[in-house]
């Protein structure tokens, strides 16, 4: 089976991307590289951070590998957190802080549409690639769940009555800006 390079430290993330990935490829994340440095992601738009972070691991392993960046865009805060939504809340917040200033700043709001954005920048043979999945829904007023990570939450999609921390990992993993995305970059790397 062939390997990749999945440029992450986020456990969640490594294991949601192996799952989906598992029948064509081993994912390899960072620590399994015995690479533990912190990739700065100083990018203005989810597409250049995703690409900051594979081309950085392309550089350092010659190996072909993917990173991702993923953002929360609530049409009531003008797209925020966007590009900003693993720090919304500050540098050294943690997930449950970003989920609260949100649902604070949408207090008394009735706008509560809001997309998760995934951009996945792929290093292959000395070429990049991009791929890109997006889900629409609408932000809770309160969380639901205990599944997932980051947004899941507060987050409802489209034609769903359940937040995506309490959907079953399966049934995320089919339907998730970042399967969509996977999706796309595993149908692109079993052609070439």
């Amino acid at each position: 089976m062939k390997e990749i390079i999945f440029a992450t430290h986020n456990k969640h993330k490594l294991q949601e991307i192996q799952s989906i990935l598992k029948d064509s490829f081993t994912v390899l994340g960072l620590e399994d590289m015995g690479y533990y440095e912190e990739i700065p992601e100083t990018a203005q738009t989810l597409s250049e951070n995703a690409s900051l972070k594979s081309q950085c691991i392309y550089k350092h392993f010659s190996s072909n590998c993917f990173a991702d960046d993923t953002g929360l865009e609530v049409a009531a805060l003008g797209g925020k957190p966007g590009v900003y939504s693993a720090r919304y809340a500050g540098e050294d917040c943690i997930a449950e802080h970003n989920m609260m200033k949100v649902l604070e700043e949408l207090k008394g709001v009735d706008n509560r549409k809001a997309r998760f954005v995934t951009i996945i920048s792929l290093w292959l043979n000395g070429q990049e690639h991009l791929f890109e999945g997006s889900v629409s829904g609408s932000i809770t007023h309160e969380k639901h769940g205990e599944k997932g990570f980051g947004y899941d939450p507060i987050f409802i999609p489209d034609g769903y009555e359940q937040s995506f921390a309490e959907m079953p990992a399966a049934l995320k993993n089919a339907t998730s800006h970042r399967a969509l995305a996977v999706k796309k970059l595993a149908k692109f790397l079993v052609s070439h």
